[in-house]
């Protein structure tokens, strides 16, 4: 069995603990900010119909009549981010001058 003392040393040992558990609840911690990947250079026809939030069928139309710039990577059809926002300027653009 214990005794008195080790008891009341268990005791502060356990109290000391709490605090210091206590103190790093309390502190911010200090993580490195979140990494993003890069940004993409050629998109995949579907991730180009997102970033328009356009359908994946209306995004190939787009592209089979000249609308949106795309280009073969081999067997791979690839839409350049640039191509997409130069047709949301483009439609902007379209949009002010007919509101004028």
């Amino acid at each position: 069995m214990a005794t008195a003392d080790e008891i009341t040393e268990l005791a502060a040992t356990l109290a000391k603990l709490a605090r210091t558990l206590a103190e790093q609840e309390t502190r911010p911690t200090q993580s490195a900010p979140p990494s993003f990947p890069p940004e993409r250079v050629m998109l995949t026809v579907e991730e180009a119909a997102e970033r328009l939030g356009i359908g994946r069928t209306l995004m190939f139309k787009l592209l089979r009549t000249g609308q949106i710039e795309s280009v073969r990577i081999g067997r791979l059809r690839r839409v350049p981010a640039s191509a997409i926002q130069d047709y949301a300027a483009r439609l902007v653009a379209s949009a002010s001058a007919t509101a004028a």
